[in-house]
């Protein structure tokens, strides 16, 4: 990320801190993914909250998912909204159905390894049901990213 800060600086990034999700973005700076879950009917939850859905609890936990799933929809911006990616466009943002929770969907920027820009996969190559698997980028000491990559044959 060297060379980067003035950019960073930039990116809308998530309040890690929040009672709600802090456990979520500290497993994402380990490098793990997890889903909010019921500690009482067990149902997961994204984004996280106070009270499940399901049952009304106010009871939960955390648990770690295996970070794979399939793309489920994407889009690729035309311009950007923000200026501060005005130097990537166009660049493919994805919807991804997690494997493990098929209920849950999280948006990312496919990528071609965690290091990679967010303009680093030709969106014309997409395809919607295509495996991919979370990989973690840290923007800042407190706040890290989730980001996809294309899984490797027979990895799904």
């Amino acid at each position: 990320m060297a060379g980067n800060e003035d950019m960073i600086k930039a990116w809308p990034l998530p309040v890690t801190d929040a009672p709600e999700d802090a456990e979520f973005y500290a497993a994402a700076r380990r490098g793990e993914l997890v889903m909010q879950a019921c500690a009482e009917c067990g149902q997961l939850r994204f984004p996280p909250r106070p009270m499940c859905p399901a049952c009304r609890s106010l009871q939960r936990q955390w648990r770690q998912l295996a970070g794979c799933g399939r793309i489920w929809s994407f889009t690729v911006p035309h311009p950007p909204l923000l200026p501060a990616f005005n130097d990537f466009a166009p660049y493919p943002v994805i919807v991804v159905e997690l494997d493990d929770a098929p209920h849950i969907r999280l948006v990312g920027n496919l990528v071609t390894d965690a290091s990679a820009a967010i303009n680093s996969v030709d969106p014309k190559s997409i395809r919607i049901g295509e495996p991919v698997r979370a990989v973690f980028v840290p923007m800042t000491d407190d706040a890290t990213l989730i980001r996809w990559v294309r899984c490797a044959e027979g990895e799904a």
